[in-house]
């Protein structure tokens, strides 16, 4: 298991010709879920198909943020931009489930016509094409198969469908693999690490991005609220509290820093270029070893682009959920 370097959510895709399932998702699915239903496999098929473009670019403007971090633009303040200003990228849909069975095009024959669309795609099936399934399953043509008579299909459905989200999104984590040195990503990979940062990046953030230089992971709530969360290895505190003293700290706070007690936003400060009074934040320990430290700051609204507003508002603008022909 290793932390994944971006998560954001995405849209979930339905297809099925029964209208009262569809009705029925789009009471029980999760409310923090964008949830797209049709009932037309070819309405459902020319909207996906549309999205590998939209990938493609989304993907290209952040490889841009790398090429700019390389030639001495911070990454923070261009992921902060990048956020405000790209509000889109909530509506590409990472995860789609079709019904196998129905009439004119079986769910198999729609997920066929979606040969660059990159998300993860699941099967409904009856109980009599399960054989369909497994075979389907084998041959890499889905990644997940779902049997309509399983007890508390719902239930089931949503377990699947926040596993499949919860999994890297592999194209945008190579791209930000190119920010973090060898050790930073060995770091993350360490399960208990991992699993811990997992943990608190769920219970804060709906999208997260982790940079190297400064190392951390830079955040955003639901409400479009910012933080960084600052990261340290044992080997670096010397020399953040050598920063922390040329930066007029007292040797106090130098000394808790070199301890491990506090870790300081200086490096924040910097890469947001809004020099101010230094924030001294106590460090909790992340994984099993002690080797990797953190603490959490707020990014000040006043270091906020204008236009940066959280998910929970771009959910709401879109209205309530509709069964689509």
């Amino acid at each position: 298991m290793s932390f994944p370097l971006f998560h954001r959510p995405g849209a979930i895709v339905f297809l099925d010709d029964d209208p009262a399932y569809l009705e029925m998702l789009a009471m029980v699915l999760p409310r923090q879920w964008h949830v797209k239903l049709y009932l037309r496999p070819q309405t459902c098929i020319n909207q996906l198909q549309q999205e590998p473009p939209l990938w493609e670019a989304d993907a290209w403007t952040q490889q841009e943020m790398i090429e700019r971090w390389r030639a001495g633009s911070p990454l923070i303040p261009q992921v902060l931009n990048y956020w405000a200003n790209h509000t889109e990228r909530f509506g590409l849909a990472r995860v789609c489930v079709f019904d196998y069975a129905m009439p004119g095009m079986d769910g198999l024959q729609a997920l066929g016509e979606l040969t660059d669309w990159p998300g993860g795609r699941v099967l409904l099936t009856g109980q009599a094409d399960e054989h369909v399934a497994v075979s389907a399953f084998n041959r890499g043509l889905i990644d997940q198969f779902i049997a309509k008579q399983t007890v508390d299909i719902s239930q089931h459905l949503i377990t699947v469908i926040q596993r499949m989200l919860a999994q890297p999104q592999i194209r945008h984590s190579q791209i930000w693999r190119a920010a973090l040195t060898q050790p930073q990503h060995a770091l993350l990979q360490v399960p208990s690490v991992a699993r811990q940062l997992t943990s608190l990046a769920s219970s804060h953030w709906v999208e997260h991005v982790v940079i190297g230089q400064p190392f951390g992971i830079l955040g955003m709530g639901a409400d479009g609220r910012a933080s960084w969360l600052q990261l340290e290895s044992a080997a670096g505190l010397a020399d953040l509290a050598e920063l922390a003293e040329s930066q007029g700290l007292k040797a106090a706070a130098a000394d808790d820093i070199r301890a491990g007690r506090h870790l300081v936003d200086l490096e924040l400060q910097q890469a947001l270029g809004q020099p101010g009074p230094a924030r001294l934040v106590p460090t909790f320990s992340i994984g099993h070893d002690g080797t990797l430290l953190g603490a959490l700051f707020p990014v000040e609204l006043a270091a906020s682009p204008p236009g940066l507003t959280g998910y929970k508002h771009w959910l709401k603008k879109h209205g309530r959920r509709a069964v689509r022909d």
